[in-house]
C-alpha cells in the first residue's frame, strides 16, 4: 500500500474521532441535563460555547500547523480535545461544564484546516478532492456511530463514561500518529522515489501571510463560506435538538 493512502486512513481516523466526541454530547444530552439539572435554555449555551471557541481558535490553528507543521498540531490538538472529552465526563455542575465544553472547542479547532495541509503534502494534486470526500464522509461515518457506541455504554456504566472511553481513544491516536507521521514524504523513511515522483513537491513550511485583501475579493470564497455557514448552523440545531430529546422538564439547579 502506498504510504499516500496510509496518510489518508490515518486522516480518516482522525475525522471518525472527531465527530465521535461531538456527537457524543448530543447523544449523553438528556442525561446529564437530568444528573446536572440544567434547563434547555442553559443547555443551548452548553453547546453554543463549544462553536464559538472552535471558531474562534480555527484559522490561527490553521495558520500555526503553516509554521510549525501539522503532525505537532495536529498530536496538540487530539491530546487537548481528548483530555477535555474526558473532562466533561468529570463535571458536577452546569458552570464547570460551560468552561470545559469552551476549552473542548478550542483545542478541537485546527483539526480540519491541519487536515488539509497534510493532504496538500501527501496528496498529489489530482487526487486531493477525492481525498477530501473520504475525509468528510468518515466524519460523518463516525456521527453515524456515535449513539450505537455511546448509548450502550451509558446504559450499562452511566452518562460519564463513554467521554472516558473516547477521550482514551483520541489520546491513541495522537501517541500512534505523532511516532508514524512526518510533515513531508520526503521526511518518512519507505517512500519510494516513484511515490515521490507522483506525489509531487510539496508546500514548504512557511510564515503564514495570507493575501486577504485578494481573497475576499474572489466570488467563490464567499459562497464557500455561505454554505459553511448554513451547514454548520443546521448542525448546531441538530445537536440541540438531539441533546433535548427526552422527557420531562428541567431546571438548572
Amino acid at each position: 500500500m502506498k504510504y499516500q493512502h496510509r496518510v489518508l486512513g490515518m486522516l480518516s481516523l482522525l475525522s471518525v474521532i472527531t465527530y465521535l466526541d461531538r456527537v457524543c454530547i448530543a447523544v449523553a444530552g438528556p442525561r446529564m441535563q437530568d444528573a446536572l439539572r440544567i434547563s434547555p435554555e442553559a443547555w443551548g449555551w452548553v453547546t453554543s460555547v463549544f462553536f464559538l471557541s472552535y471558531s474562534a481558535f480555527e484559522i490561527p490553528t490553521g495558520a500555526l500547523g503553516d509554521r510549525i507543521g501539522p503532525r505537532r498540531v495536529l498530536t496538540r490538538v487530539v491530546t487537548w480535545w481528548s483530555a477535555f472529552t474526558v473532562l466533561t465526563g468529570t463535571v458536577s455542575s452546569y458552570y464547570a461544564l460551560l468552561v470545559v465544553r469552551f476549552c473542548f472547542g478550542a483545542g478541537e479547532a485546527g483539526a480540519y484546516p491541519n487536515a488539509s495541509a497534510v493532504i496538500a503534502r501527501w496528496i498529489p494534486v489530482a487526487k486531493r478532492t477525492r481525498a477530501w470526500g473520504i475525509v468528510w464522509m468518515t466524519a460523518q461515518v463516525g456521527a453515524a456511530f456515535s449513539p450505537l457506541l455511546v448509548v450502550p455504554i451509558q446504559i450499562r456504566y452511566g452518562w460519564r463514561a463513554p467521554f472516558f472511553v473516547f477521550g482514551v481513544v483520541g489520546v491513541v491516536w495522537s501517541v500512534a500518529s505523532y511516532a508514524w507521521f512526518r510533515d513531508s514524504p520526503h521526511e518518512k523513511a519507505g517512500v519510494t522515489q516513484a511515490e515521490l515522483r507522483e506525489i509531487g513537491s510539496a508546500p514548504a513550511l512557511q510564515q503564514h501571510g495570507m493575501p486577504w485583501a485578494m481573497a475576499l475579493r474572489i466570488p467563490a470564497l464567499w459562497r464557500i463560506a455561505g454554505i459553511g455557514a448554513c451547514y454548520v448552523y443546521a448542525l448546531g440545531c441538530w445537536y440541540c435538538r438531539r441533546s433535548l430529546t427526552s422527557s420531562g422538564p428541567r431546571r438548572m439547579g
